[in-house]
């Protein structure tokens, strides 16, 4: 009895810090899509929870990925704060052209395979080719993000639906439920920031 009343106890305190880290997550991508600064601060708090959740399970990407969501909300906070250091204005929306894209989709897939490989065959981390994936990919968008360059919305579309399954089959059902969510907000957003970047130039 005692036993079950330590797992059913663990789950709880594993759910509650779960549902924390949803719920400042979506409240990260609603500040966000409204280019609100104050949503680095959700995602420190978040990424932190996330970082310490995903070693737990062995997504050793997924807690790196956000151990680096960790340091790009002060890169992020800082840079929508004080804006472009060249001219000095408050940074604005920017779009990339089809051939940087590709080429950043071509770099990032060959690089998240040899990581992939290595956490495959070196380490023994869960889902190591698609968590990679997930990962290697994350980190250039959130980067993007961080200059709201345009297309981040698009990456964020695939990246998350690519989450919904990886963390599904960890038994993360609430970050899956938050990945949903995100693949939904992250459309809303891309229709949201392409009105903005017209009336803003």
């Amino acid at each position: 009895m005692d036993i079950f009343s330590n797992i059913r106890d663990s789950f709880l305190t594993l759910s509650y810090f779960e549902l924390t880290a949803v719920f400042l997550s979506i409240l990260y991508l609603l500040l966000a899509i409204r280019q609100n600064i104050w949503c680095w601060i959700c995602a420190f708090f978040s990424t932190l929870i996330y970082t310490i959740l995903f070693f737990d399970s062995s997504l050793f990407m997924s807690s790196l990925l956000n151990a680096y969501y960790l340091i790009m909300s002060f890169y992020g906070f800082y840079i929508w704060k004080y804006g472009n250091k060249e001219n000095n204005k408050v940074l604005k929306i920017s779009s990339l052209s089809v051939k940087t894209n590709f080429k950043i989709i071509i770099s990032l897939s060959l690089f998240s395979l040899m990581i992939g490989y290595f956490m495959k065959n070196y380490t023994n981390a869960s889902f190591a080719y698609l968590d990679s994936f997930i990962t290697i990919f994350a980190l250039a968008t959130t980067f993007m993000m961080t200059r709201k360059i345009l297309e981040n919305w698009i990456y964020w579309i695939f990246i998350d639906s690519a989450s919904i399954y990886l963390y599904f089959q960890k038994e993360f059902y609430f970050t899956s439920v938050l990945f949903l969510i995100y693949t939904i907000l992250a459309i809303f957003a891309f229709i949201t920031w392409k009105k903005e970047m017209k009336y803003e130039y």
